[in-house]
């Protein structure tokens, strides 16, 4: 619990306990743990009388007794409170007249970018694009309010479950304000300032996007783009250096040089960054979809789908009822669901002219009924069946028609034998002239 409260203030020191010195109650918040400490003051893990959780800031003594401070700061709680969206972490409350000014923000869960990539290594061109995204959408909202965040960096960046927020407006300057100085407060981080803070001139909108910048850069390659050393040498670099870009993917290398240009005017805007880095990360992910090894199947030439149907189409000639198709013929073509409404998976069965009659239908001529395949002679193709049948038929007819043939020839010899035979026999037996009286 300890760690995830950590990650998600943003901050690289572990949750304490509150020392003695620390206040138990500021405002309505109760206190609860410290979070860390900064260059304006200390943070706490606070909650209100509905549980709801807050990480509360509290001005350095030193600091609250200085009216100039007041009143800069008093300016820029105002602007944080117009600022509208979901990628930063909404004000809650505030008290610029108490005797330390504090104010506290939503609490976010999550790891910091910073944690994230130190523990986990950089991240994919896809997911690096889309924290850029979703920072440049953040970042449009924050500049439309009239602040400039000018302290953007990974430690200041929470991956909650919902997205990436922005935290740490603590020291966020209306647009126009000099920056290098604070009274007497060592304002941003070297390594992610851009060269119109190191030199002293008013901020705009294209510092944070420098930011942006050298942030991206490191969450592809897990340090900075100008390097490591001390604060001093890493000014130095971020004003007349170009930043190494070595490791960053190419999908984004153009993007990012583009955001750390020297002159704010050759950045590009929140709005632009936002447009594009959302098309680099569906592109992203689209070829690591893509990069993946596709499904093996049993027949390249045909989709899964056709498959299927076929297999669908066999279990349903099989059907009791039905009359599968006889051996060696060749199915008829498949057509469409036009006759008859909805498109079944069967393919109609083989009409066959069997001379008898019952549940099947004739068959009918026209359209919507499939017909048999015919030969390239233009006739349908020999039925063994219907041959066997037919031949049958042939044979028992011819022996009929023999047997009545017989049987009428029959009738008819005997009768004529019996007429000529005594006739034959008279005449044979007479004697000759003469033998007799």
């Amino acid at each position: 619990m300890a760690r995830q409260t950590d990650r998600a203030a943003g901050m690289n020191m572990a949750m304490m306990r509150l020392r003695r010195e620390d206040p138990r109650v500021v405002g309505s918040f109760r206190l609860h743990r410290r979070l860390g400490a900064g260059g304006m003051g200390v943070v706490y893990l606070g909650s209100d009388r509905r549980g709801q959780r807050v990480a509360l800031k509290v001005i350095r003594p030193d600091l609250a007794e200085d009216q100039e401070f007041r009143s800069r700061f008093a300016r820029e709680v105002s602007a944080a409170r117009r600022i509208r969206g979901g990628c930063t972490a909404r004000l809650v409350a505030a008290d610029l007249e108490a005797d330390r000014p504090w104010f506290a923000t939503q609490y976010v869960p999550g790891p910091s970018l910073h944690d994230k990539v130190a523990e986990e290594g950089p991240l994919s061109a896809a997911d690096v694009a889309a924290v850029g995204a979703a920072l440049s959408e953040g970042l449009v909202a924050v500049h439309e309010a009239g602040v400039v965040h000018r302290d953007l960096k990974p430690s200041n960046i929470l991956l909650s479950p919902k997205g990436p927020r922005i935290i740490d407006f603590g020291i966020a300057w209306a647009t126009g304000a000099s920056t290098l100085t604070h009274v007497g407060t060592a304002v941003g981080s070297p390594g992610f300032l851009a060269p119109e803070q190191v030199r002293g001139v008013a901020v705009t909108p294209a510092t944070d996007v420098f930011a942006l910048g050298a942030t991206l850069a490191y969450a592809a390659t897990q340090d900075s783009p100008f390097g490591q050393g001390s604060s001093e040498v890493m000014l130095y670099r971020v004003v007349h250096e170009e930043p190494h870009l070595h490791g960053v993917p190419d999908a984004l290398a153009p993007l990012v040089r583009a955001c750390l240009a020297k002159d704010p005017e050759e950045r590009p805007s929140t709005l632009q960054l936002s447009l594009r880095l959302k098309e680099i990360a569906a592109r992203e992910a689209q070829g690591m979809v893509d990069a993946r090894p596709p499904a093996p199947r049993s027949d390249p030439d045909r989709p899964t789908g056709r498959l299927a149907e076929q297999y669908a189409e066999q279990r349903t000639q099989r059907r009791p009822g039905t009359t599968p198709p006889p051996r060696g013929t060749t199915p008829p073509p498949r057509t469409g669901g036009t006759n008859g409404g909805s498109r079944s998976g069967a393919r109609p069965a083989p009409v066959r002219n069997t001379g008898r009659t019952g549940n099947r239908p004739a068959p009918r001529s026209g359209a919507g009924r499939p017909g048999q395949r015919t030969t390239r002679t233009g006739r349908r193709p020999a039925n063994p069946r219907l041959l066997r049948q037919r031949l049958f038929v042939f044979v028992v007819v011819t022996l009929l028609v023999a047997l009545g043939i017989a049987a009428a020839q029959g009738c008819q010899g005997p009768s004529r034998g019996l007429d000529d035979g005594p006739r034959k026999v008279v005449h044979q037996e007479r004697p000759a002239s003469g033998a007799f009286p």
